[in-house]
C-alpha cells in the first residue's frame, strides 16, 4: 500500500540522490541568507530585549495574539465549509447537461476567479450596504469574500477532478440504472475529491493566510492585531511579525498533517482485502485423487 504524502509522490533513485544534493546546496544558501538577515536586523538592534520582552506578558497574548487569532480561526474555518460547499455545488452546475445552468454557473465562477480578493472584500463592506440598506459586518465581508473567490477556484478543481475519472465508471453507473445525481453524489464526487485532495489542501491554506486581507474593512484578525496593533504600542514591527509568521506556519502545517493523515486513512479503506477462507483442496464428496504417478 502505498503511503505517499499527499503533496509530494516519491522519487526513484536518480531522483533521489538529485534531490539530496540539491538540497545540500539549497540547505547551504538558505544558513547564509539567514545569517546575513540575522546580521543586517542585528546592525539595526532588532534582536535587542526590549522589543521582544512584551511577548513574555500574559497581558499581551490574552488582549491582543489569542483573540486574534481566535477570530482568524473562525473566519478561516467559516470560510472553508462554505467555499468547499460552493465549489462542489457551482463545479456539478458546470458539468449539468442542461445549458441553463451550465452557463450562468461558469459566468460565477470566472467572475469570482478574476476579482481580486481584496477588492472583493472592500466592495462587500462598502457596497454591499448601499444595495441591501443595511449594515454588513467586517466579519461576514471577510467570509463572503473568502467564499466567492477560493469557492471559484475549488469549483474548477472538482471539476477537473471529476472529468479526469474514466468515464467507463459513468457508464456502468448508468447502465445498473442509476440516475445522474447518484452518479455524481455516489461515484465521480468522492472520487474526484480524492483525485484532487492536493489542490483542496493548498488552497486551503491559502484560504487561511487571505484572512489577513480583512486588516482593509478593520477586521481584528492576526495581522491587524498581532502585527500592526502591536507594532503602534510597542515599536517591534519586525519581532511581531516574526511571531505572528510563526503562527501561521505552525497551524499551516496542522492543516497540511490534517490532510496527510485523511489521505492515509481513505487508502487503507480503499486498500483493504477482506479476509477469505483458504480453498479447501478436497474436492466434492470426500473422495482423494491421488496425482499421476511416473
Amino acid at each position: 500500500m502505498s503511503t505517499s504524502n499527499v503533496l509530494y509522490d516519491h522519487p526513484g533513485p536518480r531522483a533521489r540522490v538529485r534531490n539530496a544534493v540539491l538540497s545540500v546546496v539549497f540547505g547551504i544558501g538558505l544558513v547564509a541568507l539567514l545569517w546575513w538577515v540575522y546580521t543586517k536586523f542585528d546592525e539595526a538592534g532588532q534582536w535587542e530585549g526590549r522589543l521582544w520582552e512584551p511577548f513574555t506578558r500574559a497581558k499581551i497574548w490574552t488582549e491582543f495574539i489569542l483573540p486574534a487569532l481566535w477570530q482568524t480561526l473562525v473566519a478561516a474555518g467559516t470560510g472553508m465549509v462554505l467555499s468547499l460547499a460552493f465549489g462542489i455545488v457551482f463545479a456539478v452546475g458546470r458539468l449539468s447537461d442542461h445549458r441553463w445552468i451550465r452557463v450562468p454557473a461558469g459566468i460565477v465562477v470566472e467572475f469570482f476567479r478574476a476579482v481580486p480578493l481584496l477588492l472583493m472584500i472592500f466592495f462587500i463592506f462598502y457596497g454591499v450596504p448601499f444595495l441591501i440598506q443595511g449594515p454588513v459586518t467586517a466579519f461576514t465581508a471577510v467570509v463572503a469574500g473568502l467564499t466567492l473567490y477560493n469557492g471559484s477556484v475549488l469549483a474548477e478543481a472538482f471539476r477537473a477532478g471529476i472529468r479526469s475519472i474514466p468515464g467507463g465508471q459513468s457508464e456502468a453507473a448508468y447502465a445498473v440504472g442509476m440516475r445522474k445525481s447518484q452518479v455524481m453524489q455516489l461515484i465521480l464526487v468522492p472520487q474526484a475529491a480524492r483525485a484532487m485532495l492536493p489542490v483542496i489542501v493548498s488552497q486551503l491554506v491559502v484560504l487561511l493566510k487571505d484572512t489577513a486581507l480583512g486588516y482593509i474593512v478593520a477586521f481584528p484578525e492576526l495581522l491587524a492585531r498581532g502585527v500592526n496593533d502591536l507594532s503602534a504600542n510597542y515599536g517591534n514591527v519586525i519581532a511581531a511579525a516574526i511571531v505572528v509568521a510563526a503562527i501561521y506556519i505552525v497551524f499551516n502545517s496542522l492543516l497540511t498533517a490534517l490532510a496527510n493523515w485523511l489521505d492515509r486513512r481513505t487508502r487503507r479503506r480503499s486498500f483493504r482485502i477482506p479476509k477469505q477462507a483458504a480453498p479447501d483442496s478436497t474436492p466434492a464428496g470426500g473422495a482423494v485423487v491421488s496425482e499421476p504417478q511416473g
